[in-house]
């Protein structure tokens, strides 16, 4: 639970649990040691942890429990699922009747609260506990795990047959750990699972929001049985250890249907499995919701009006432009319109839409598949990936030939993809006559609306900051986006915000991405200088002169906006 320091303080005058001069002299000191009040006030004994925490129960008027010295059942405890039990800071600790009760670090947490009652079937009664008792239960908890686990047939390293396997693999307590990660992925909101075999323990880690964080360790002896568990669901072949496989998985997490895509990839200490999870109801997101800036989107909107070109959507690894894409396919997409797709994979499945997924062993690449779809008529065509010359090419002579052409490719800037396709080989007039619109993105986390937090710059921050961009130029983009506040006119006075972490957010201070994005419209007067064969720093004037903003730049204003934090923005410019 994220309490405020003002609401904490608040209670802890009225319930008098604490002098005033001596809690004033308790926030001084906690400021500086960086501990949250609540922890610095129980740690130091200036109040008694029970005391605290009821405290806080009557404020928020929900029920308190004292889970010291309980016993509690471990067909209770493994009703949740592990790893939700450690992110979440919650355990079951009784059952009566169709209710179970849970005691939880936030009891208001009904995003919690929700998942565990679709999952059990049961109603569900939530309890503010202690830290300290949560975490003696939690401890409880992975000793029940370990003798659970115990019981799980081991396999020498040499004698792994497929039928020795299949069996580890129907072992109840690892069909339970394997689907506890799967359903736990889906609720953090996970866009990949990693299984890693360590030396002496698997590893278990999810991608949450672009960073990938350590959600739980399992003991060396489960690691063939969970490899094996999860081939079989993907229909691999169980008793292949020395090559890469791929497959697929097909699965249902409380009413949500989801397409797993699994990769297998022999490692030094066994076999490494990362699952990527793509929910299958997944809808495109308007242009708003991506975080296009009301001047970007106007250039978006333009060029998606035209009846024929190039629309590229550039940017490292990662960093949402398969996203993009779909979601200006989702506006084309109309009943008198013919698109084809050709992508690598195909991750969301759009109704209305030809698509198609290469297959470099039978030979079927984007080009050839670009040449196929050119004699079925299509209006607009979307390429995954522009990789070579040949594809380039392809691409092009669709755009100059009265299609409208979308796709990606890898580079750093928006200024910087007119050169990379000259560099390529591609004719500089052909490029000027095609090309309409260049987006370039990252993604950037967003600080979490629960526990966001105001803060103003250091005297580092401002001298770092400084460097990178205009002060000037940042006060007119703020009143162009309407951040602009009183006082802004001095770098001092901008506020930032971060997020201090909480429940909501498992502790990381962010939830979800935005994109950060900049937007160059290929006009008459960059068309050119492409001609020219402009340097990339010509480019990028030209672009400036006519109103383009830099990724930096719109990251800042999502910064100063509160949508994402300032560290958040720089990491992501930097890369």
């Amino acid at each position: 639970m994220f309490i405020d320091e003002a609401t904490l303080k608040k209670i802890i005058k009225e319930e008098n649990l604490l002098k005033p001069e001596d809690l004033h002299a308790a926030v001084k000191a906690a400021g500086k040691t960086k501990l949250a009040l609540a922890a610095y006030l129980v740690n130091n004994n200036l109040i008694a942890e029970d005391a605290l925490y009821q405290s806080l129960a009557r404020y928020y008027k929900v029920p308190f429990i004292d889970l010291k010295g309980r016993e509690i059942k471990s067909n209770l405890i493994f009703l949740i699922p592990t790893p939700l039990a450690v992110s979440r800071q919650v355990i079951a600790f009784a059952k009566e009747g169709n209710e179970l009760k849970v005691a939880m670090m936030d009891p208001l947490d009904l995003q919690t609260t929700e998942f565990i009652h679709r999952k059990t079937n049961l109603q569900i009664k939530a309890y503010l506990t202690t830290p300290s008792a949560l975490r003696e239960m939690l401890q409880k908890y992975h000793a029940s795990l370990e003798t659970e686990l115990q019981i799980v047939t081991t396999t020498e390293e040499n004698g792994e047959g497929e039928e020795k396997l299949k069996k580890i693999a129907e072992d109840l307590p690892i069909i339970n750990i394997v689907n506890s990660i799967l359903d736990h992925a889906v609720f953090e909101g996970a866009s990949d699972v990693h299984v890693e075999p360590m030396e002496k323990e698997v590893l278990v880690r999810y991608r949450v929001d672009g960073v990938l964080r350590p959600v739980m360790t399992l003991p060396k002896q489960v690691q063939p049985g969970i490899i094996a568990r999860i081939k079989i669901l993907a229909n691999l072949k169980i008793d292949e250890h020395m090559q890469p496989q791929d497959g697929r998985i097909k699965l249902v997490v409380q009413d949500e249907k989801f397409s797993l895509r699994v990769s297998v990839l022999p490692v030094y200490d066994g076999e490494k499995v990362v699952v990527r999870l793509l929910k299958e109801s997944t809808k495109p997101l308007t242009l708003d919701q991506l975080g296009f800036t009301d001047s970007d989107r106007a250039k978006v909107e333009k060029a998606l009006e035209q009846p024929h070109g190039i629309l590229m959507v550039t940017g490292p690894t990662g960093s949402g432009k398969s996203t993009t894409l779909y979601s200006i396919l989702n506006i084309l997409n109309q009943p008198g319109v013919n698109i084809s797709t050709i992508e690598d994979p195909i991750e969301y499945r759009l109704k209305g839409v030809n698509q198609s997924q290469i297959n470099p062993r039978v030979g079927y690449t984007f080009s050839s598949g670009l040449r196929s779809f050119l004699r079925q008529d299509p209006d607009i065509i979307m390429v995954g990936e522009i990789r070579d010359l040949e594809t380039a090419e392809i691409s092009m002579h669709a755009a100059m030939t009265g299609h409208l052409v979308l796709s990606t490719l890898h580079t750093n800037d928006a200024p910087t993809t007119l050169p990379r396709l000259l560099d390529m080989g591609i004719p500089s007039f052909l490029i000027a006559f095609t090309a309409k619109l260049i987006i370039a993105q990252r993604l950037v986390r967003k600080v979490c609306t629960f526990c966001k937090t105001e803060y103003t710059l250091t005297a580092e921050n401002i001298t770092d900051l400084e460097k990178m961009v205009s002060t000037q130029r940042m006060l007119e983009l703020f009143k162009k986006n309407g951040c602009l506040e009183k006082g802004d006119e001095k770098l001092k006075a901008w506020k930032f915000f971060y997020g201090k972490g909480c429940s909501r957010c498992s502790n990381q201070g962010y939830k979800g991405r935005v994109g950060i994005y900049e937007v160059i419209e290929v006009d008459k007067n960059m068309a050119a200088l492409i001609n020219k064969k402009a340097t990339t720093e010509e480019i990028k004037q030209a672009a400036l002169a006519v109103g383009f903003t830099t990724v930096l730049e719109d990251g800042l204003i999502k910064a100063k906006k509160g949508i994402t934090s300032l560290e958040a923005v720089l990491e992501a410019a930097r890369d």
